[in-house]
């Protein structure tokens, strides 16, 4: 293929404008917000997750503590009735039942008592345990807040920055023929890289020096001649700097 010279050298311009887009890409799928966020993400599904367990622990001990205040309201009654029966009963046999039974109530509302207090301590270490974690997840969105926003804030203008990019790279290729950017375009896709300079017997493109025999062969070469490089299979860019 033949292309003139000075625009086989528009090709440097334009590999290095592609450079540009690739590296504003890859800055777009590696913002550094990313990770964190993920982290973060995880840790308030972990969060939310324990925050479900110890909500039911504490509902059980709400449940709990229900049960024990409605045996002690129990006794409680049972323990009014046994008094009211024993100030109206003259007969002793009933008074000393009487009496022994309100001597066993009074040691089951005792336990009951204890049980409840157990509980209600129990219920105050759930509470707490609770609060840490309803503060580590306000943290959490907190962070994530700030982090989405110095997302958001570098996206856009990477974004703003790939848009000039690729209006600066595509006045580059206008200036191209159609035949010489088509076998560049072909080149960067199979193998990664367009076009490069020969630069003192050394293709920037594979950073391998030429042989002896390719280079006579590029030396040869008319100056609207395209070359390959034997290496890197990207259009090698014949300028003063090539040592030829």
């Amino acid at each position: 293929m033949k292309a003139p010279a000075l625009e086989q050298r528009k090709l440097l311009d334009l590999q290095a404008a592609d450079n540009r887009v690739s590296q504003l890409l890859h800055s777009l799928r590696t913002l550094p917000q990313e990770a964190r966020l993920a982290e973060l993400q995880r840790d308030s599904i972990a969060a939310r997750q324990e925050a479900g367990g110890v909500n039911g622990e504490l509902e059980d001990a709400k449940a709990e503590i229900a049960r024990v205040e409605a045996d002690v309201q129990t006794v409680a009654a049972r323990e009014k009735r046994d008094r009211e029966r024993l100030q109206a009963s003259s007969s002793s046999k009933d008074i000393q039942g009487l009496e022994h039974e309100l001597a066993s109530l009074a040691v089951r509302r005792s336990n009951l008592e204890d049980i409840e207090l157990t509980v209600m301590e129990r219920m105050e270490e759930i509470e707490l345990r609770l609060a840490a974690i309803t503060a580590r997840r306000d943290d959490i969105a907190t962070e994530e807040r700030l982090l989405v926003a110095q997302r958001d804030e570098q996206k856009a203008r990477i974004e703003a920055q790939l848009e000039v990019a690729r209006s600066e790279r595509s006045a580059i290729a206008g200036g191209i023929g159609a035949e010489l950017l088509a076998l560049y375009e072909r080149q960067r896709e199979r193998y990664g890289i367009g076009a490069a300079l020969l630069q003192r017997g050394i293709s920037m493109g594979s950073n391998v020096a030429i042989t002896g025999s390719d280079l006579a062969a590029i030396r040869a070469a008319a100056d609207d001649d395209v070359v390959l490089d034997p290496e890197s299979n990207c259009i090698l860019i014949r300028t003063e700097e090539s040592g030829l």
